[in-house]
C-alpha cells in the first residue's frame, strides 16, 4: 500500500484544530523517531527511509519499526510504506546496527492525531511541532493502491481545502532534512 500523503505548513494552528475536532477525537502522542541509513548514506540519498518511532500516548507506550520505498509521487512525496509492531527499541536499535544500519537522525515529533473517515476513505490528520524546526505542520493521509494513488491524493487535497490549507501551504521538506539542516546551522553559530 502507498501512504497518499499531503503536508502543509499550518497558517493558523488554533483554527485548523478545531475543524479537526469538528471531525473526531484529538488524540495528543509524542514521536521519538530515530532513523537510519547505510554508512554511505545511500538509503537517505535514494529516497528510501528506515525508522524506529516510538509512540507515547496517554501513558501507554508502542513502537513501530517503518520501512518507505522511494516516492512514487514526486508533487506529494507519497511513498509505498511498510509497518510493523516492535516488541522493545533497543533491541530493535541492536538489530540494525548489527545489520551495518548507522543513525542518520533522531527527531521528536509532538502531534494531536484525528482519525475520520471523509469521501469514502479512513483519513488520518496529525498537526505536528518538531522543536527544533519553525512553525506547524499538517499531514493528511490515506491508504491507497498504487491504481488509485492519483484518486486518493485528490480526495487529500479536498479534505486540506475545507481545512482551509491551500497549495500555496504545501511542503514535501521531509522533518529530517529540515531537522539536519537546524543542527548544522545551530553548531556553524
Amino acid at each position: 500500500m502507498i501512504e497518499a500523503e499531503l503536508k502543509a505548513r499550518v497558517r493558523d494552528p488554533e483554527g485548523l484544530r478545531e475543524l479537526l475536532r469538528q471531525r473526531a477525537l484529538e488524540e495528543l502522542s509524542v514521536y521519538q523517531d530515530t532513523y537510519y541509513d547505510r554508512p554511505d548514506g545511500s538509503l537517505t540519498a535514494d529516497g528510501r527511509e528506515l525508522r524506529v518511532r516510538v509512540i507515547d500516548r496517554s501513558g501507554t507506550r508502542r513502537t513501530l519499526l517503518t520501512y518507505k520505498e522511494p516516492a512514487v509521487d514526486e508533487a506529494s512525496g507519497s511513498k509505498p510504506e511498510h509497518e510493523t509492531k516492535v516488541a522493545d527499541p533497543a533491541v530493535m536499535d541492536t538489530v540494525l546496527r548489527a545489520l551495518g544500519a548507522v543513525e542518520y537522525v533522531q527527531l521528536t515529533k509532538r502531534c494531536a492525531n484525528y482519525r475520520f473517515t471523509e469521501r469514502g476513505r479512513d483519513m488520518l490528520a496529525t498537526v505536528v511541532t518538531v522543536p527544533e524546526l519553525d512553525g506547524v505542520f499538517i499531514e493528511l493521509e490515506t491508504m491507497a493502491g498504487a491504481d488509485e494513488l492519483d484518486h486518493a491524493l485528490a480526495d487529500v487535497r479536498a479534505v486540506l481545502v475545507d481545512l482551509g490549507v491551500t497549495d500555496d501551504d504545501l511542503t514535501t521538506e521531509q522533518y529530517t532534512d529540515a531537522v539536519v539542516r537546524a543542527r548544522r546551522a545551530r553548531s556553524a553559530r
